[in-house]
């Protein structure tokens, strides 16, 4: 067991071996990730400062380099036009020596003809002779000149190739250190991109679900993320969430899938290959918004850009990027919240019609057994009624047949008082014996 003491309260509490271990790594993998971030923005920051610099130092070298090759330039330039001015001076000077012994020349030649004719021929000749010497003497100066001006061409172009290839050399230099730079930032963003989702020991849904249950309770304490397990549709996704507010209204819903694959897997996947099948899961649960967090395409500029959007394929779905996994949750959530007041009153309209559909259902059940209890009542009413007149018929009857009994009685009543022994015997002379012998005898006993 680790003592543990709380910097805001001062109390001490007690964890286990995998609790203390879990939260070492938890503020390892957060300074971690704050040094990468900052290293990252340093790098950032060096990569901008040191592309400045190396642009720069390109325009001072090149302005350098420049500067030296004009002047060289700009004095070759002097050089050949300074030969050419010599060239001119010299074809001056040899046309002028030459006019000069041609006139010498002449002049013998004229002063020849006034003594003899062979001091005359001989002048000729040596007019001839000057006229040679004066056509060798101008061709060699010519090209003398000429020479040493292709020489001072060949070195202008000798020294402009020069500059282009030092140009070049400069250009490539500090483009290879920028291409440098570029690798580095990129190794250490792919580096950042991996260590961030733990791909050592542990599976891209492991991290996310990790993430997610470590600001659980701060900053979705209602809301539900666990596994999706229902398969009963022929397939489901990895991850439901779904948040509520406190009296229980939905807030936002959210259907994620996790998709990685080593580096060396052969047949690669693309993102696209499961947004179809994200879309169905989604709709079969019921969820708002579809999100692909994945790995796959590693080297694409789309994906590798941030958060994108697919809804051009299909409706509220995106694709991301591990790193993006709690910032989706929280912007999808919170652009949510700003609706929720219209859900609240929503939920109270569709209560208010439910308890007012309840009600008149109510009623009109009370009304049809009300109806139907007064149909049976009136009818069992009906019929105690026709058993009563049926009864008072037979009453009626009873009593008739007793009135008709009673006035019988009294006719035999009647009939039985006036019955006598004489009436009896008046036509029965037997009887009549009978009874005046019994009289008789019995006046004798008498006696």
């Amino acid at each position: 067991m680790h003592e543990i003491i709380c910097p805001h309260c001062s109390k001490a509490f007690k964890v286990d071996e995998a609790g203390y271990a879990d939260i070492l790594k938890q503020v390892r993998n957060s300074e971690f990730e704050q040094q990468l971030h900052e290293r990252l923005e340093l790098a950032e920051k060096d990569k901008l400062k040191e592309v400045e610099l190396a642009k720069s130092n390109i325009r001072n070298d090149m302005h350098e380099v420049t500067a030296a090759k004009d002047t060289e330039i700009s004095g070759l330039k002097a050089k050949i036009e300074a030969g050419e001015v010599a060239r001119k001076l010299a074809i001056a000077e040899a046309l002028k020596t030459v006019e000069k012994e041609r006139d010498t020349l002449a002049n013998e030649l004229e002063k020849a003809k006034l003594d003899n004719l062979s001091t005359s021929k001989l002048a000729e000749e040596k007019l001839s002779a000057s006229k040679s010497a004066q056509k060798l003497a101008v061709t060699e100066a010519v090209g003398k000149v000429e020479k040493e001006r292709d020489e001072l061409k060949n070195s202008l172009k000798h020294v402009e190739l020069e500059k282009q290839l030092a140009e070049k050399s400069l250009k490539d230099k500090y483009e290879t250190q920028i291409k440098d730079r570029d690798d580095a930032i990129e190794r250490l963003r792919d580096m950042k991109a991996r260590l961030s989702t733990k791909m050592v020991g542990e599976s891209l849904e492991q991290h996310c679900e990790t993430e997610f249950n470590r600001i659980r309770s701060t900053a979705f304490p209602n809301a539900y993320f666990e596994k999706d397990n229902d398969a009963s549709g022929g397939s489901k996704g990895d991850f439901i969430f779904r948040d509520s507010d406190s009296a229980g209204t939905e807030i936002v819903s959210i259907m994620f899938e996790m998709k990685n694959e080593n580096d060396t897997t052969a047949s690669k996947k693309k993102n696209e290959d499961f947004l179809k099948e994200l879309d169905k899961d989604r709709t079969e649960k019921g969820c708002e918004y579809a999100i692909l967090v994945s790995l796959l395409e590693p080297d694409s500029e789309l994906y590798n850009s941030g958060i994108v959007d697919v809804f051009h394929r299909y409706p509220k779905m995106y694709v991301i990027r591990p790193q993006f996994f709690i910032p989706i949750i929280t912007l999808l959530r919170n652009a949510a919240m700003k609706s929720l007041e219209y859900k609240t009153e929503l939920a109270l309209v569709k209560s208010q019609n439910v308890d007012i559909t309840n009600f008149e259902s109510d009623l009109d059940k009370f009304k049809s057994a009300f109806a139907k209890n007064y149909d049976l009542a009136s009818r069992k009413f009906q019929t105690a009624i026709d058993e009563i007149d049926r009864s008072i018929d037979r009453l009626q009857k009873a009593k008739e047949a007793l009135l008709g009994t009673d006035r019988n009685l009294r006719l035999a009543n009647d009939k039985a008082q006036d019955v006598t022994i004489k009436k009896l015997t008046r036509k029965n002379p037997t009887m009549a014996a009978k009874f005046e012998e019994l009289e008789s005898k019995g006046s004798s006993d008498s006696e």
